[in-house]
C-alpha cells in the first residue's frame, strides 16, 4: 500500500492587480513635471545632472543584477526613481563626475548590498546623498542662483569640472556675473547663518529670480496628490511629517518669535516637501501598520525641525528620514495590531 501523498499549497493571500513595475512607472510619471521645472530653473546644468546621476544608477543596477546576487531589473523603474530623486537633492552645479559617484553609491550601498529591490532598509537616494555629503562637503553646499539669463546656452562652470580638480569658486563666478555671492545661498542657509528669511509665496512657487532653491514645493504637492489619489502612496506618512514639523515649528515660534522663523518658512524651504512625499513614503523602508505610519512620520517631522534649529547644517530632512528608516522595524513591532482571537496576557499585580 503506497504512502498517502501530501499536497502543499501557499497561503490564501489576496494579490493586488498592480505590479511593482506599474507603481514605479507612475512614480516616474509624477516626477517628470518636477524634473522639467528643475531644468527650467537651472537650464543645461540641471539637465546634465539628472542625466549623469540617473545613468550612473542604471549602470550600477545593471552591473549588480548581472552578477546574479540581487533581485530586480532595469524594467522595474526603481533605479530611475532613485536617480531622479537623488539628482533633485543635489545642487544644480554639482560636478557631473561627483553626481555619478552619488548614483553609484545610492545603488551599491543603498540597495545592492542588502540584496536588491525590496530588501534595502534605507532609502537608496538618501544613502547616495549622505555619501557625497561626507565625501564632497564643499561641492554639495555650493548652490547657484536660479533663472540665470544664459542657463540654456551655457553650463554652470562647476558642472563640467574634471575629476579631482578644483571647480571654479562659486563666489568668484557670481561676482563675474555681477551677482551678489549671497544669491547662491539657499534660503535655509541664509536663515541659519545670516538671519534672513524668504517670503512664503517665493518659497512655494520657486519663481523668484536668483534664489538658490530646488523645485517648487507647490508643484511637488500637486504631483504627490496625484500619487495619493491613485493610491500609489499612503497619505498618512506625508501628513504626519508635515503636521509634526508644523506643530514643532509653531511651538518654537510662539515661544521665541525673534529667534525662530515662522512655521511656513520651515515647511516650504529646503527638501521637506520632497522628502515627505517621495522619500519617506518608500514602501520598502517605511512602516506598513497605520499607527506605525503616524509614529514614523511624526518622528521624521520632529527630527527635521530639531536638526535644522540645533544642528550644524541648515538642512535636516535627509538625516531625519534615514533615522526613521532605521527605526522602522522597531516601530512596526510596537504598533503591530493584535491578531483576532489572540488572548493578551496581563501581569497580575502583586497583592
Amino acid at each position: 500500500m503506497s504512502a498517502p501523498s501530501v499536497e502543499l499549497r501557499s497561503g490564501p493571500h489576496i494579490k493586488g492587480t498592480r505590479s511593482v513595475e506599474q507603481i514605479m512607472r507612475h512614480v516616474v510619471y509624477s516626477l517628470l513635471p518636477i524634473c522639467a521645472f528643475f531644468i527650467y530653473q537651472y537650464g543645461l546644468s540641471a539637465l546634465a545632472s539628472l542625466i549623469a546621476v540617473t545613468a550612473a544608477c542604471l549602470a550600477t543596477e545593471r552591473f549588480f543584477v548581472g552578477l546574479g546576487g540581487q533581485s530586480g531589473s532595469l524594467r522595474d523603474y526603481s533605479a530611475v526613481i532613485t536617480g531622479l530623486l537623488l539628482a533633485l537633492t543635489l545642487p544644480p552645479g554639482f560636478p557631473m563626475w561627483m553626481g555619478a559617484v552619488a548614483g553609484f553609491s545610492a545603488i551599491a550601498l543603498g540597495k545592492a548590498i542588502f540584496g536588491g529591490i525590496g530588501h534595502n532598509i534605507f532609502n537608496p537616494a538618501l544613502v547616495g546623498r549622505a555619501f557625497v555629503q561626507a565625501a564632497f562637503p564643499t561641492a554639495i553646499a555650493t548652490y547657484t542662483p536660479s533663472f540665470l539669463s544664459d542657463r540654456f546656452v551655457s553650463f554652470i562652470p562647476s558642472t563640467l569640472a574634471m575629476p579631482f580638480m578644483t571647480p571654479v569658486d562659486a563666489a568668484v563666478w557670481l561676482h563675474a556675473e555681477h551677482l551678489d555671492a549671497l544669491a547662491g545661498a539657499t534660503p535655509l542657509a541664509r536663515w541659519k547663518f545670516e538671519g534672513v528669511t524668504a517670503g512664503a509665496w517665493d518659497l512655494l512657487t520657486s519663481l523668484s529670480g536668483h534664489m538658490a532653491v530646488g523645485p517648487a514645493p507647490g508643484l511637488i504637492l500637486l504631483c504627490g496628490i496625484y500619487l495619493g489619489v491613485r493610491r500609489f502612496l499612503d497619505w498618512r506618512i506625508p501628513i504626519a511629517i508635515i503636521g509634526s514639523a508644523c506643530l514643532t515649528a509653531s511651538g518654537l515660534y510662539a515661544w521665541n518669535p525673534d529667534h525662530f522663523p515662522n512655521p511656513l518658512f520651515m515647511l516650504l524651504s529646503g527638501g521637506l516637501v520632497l522628502g515627505a512625499l517621495y522619500m519617506a513614503t518608500d514602501m520598502v523602508t517605511s512602516p506598513v501598520t497605520p499607527r506605525g505610519m503616524w509614529l514614523y512620520g511624526g518622528v521624521i517631522g520632529l527630527l527635521t525641525v530639531g536638526i535644522r534649529y540645533y544642528g550644524g547644517l541648515p538642512e535636516g530632512v535627509m538625516y531625519a528620514i534615514l533615522i526613521g528608516n532605521a527605526a522602522t522595524p522597531l516601530i512596526e513591532r510596537i504598533t503591530q495590531p493584535t491578531a483576532f482571537g489572540t488572548v493578551v496576557k496581563r501581569k497580575e499585580k502583586a497583592s
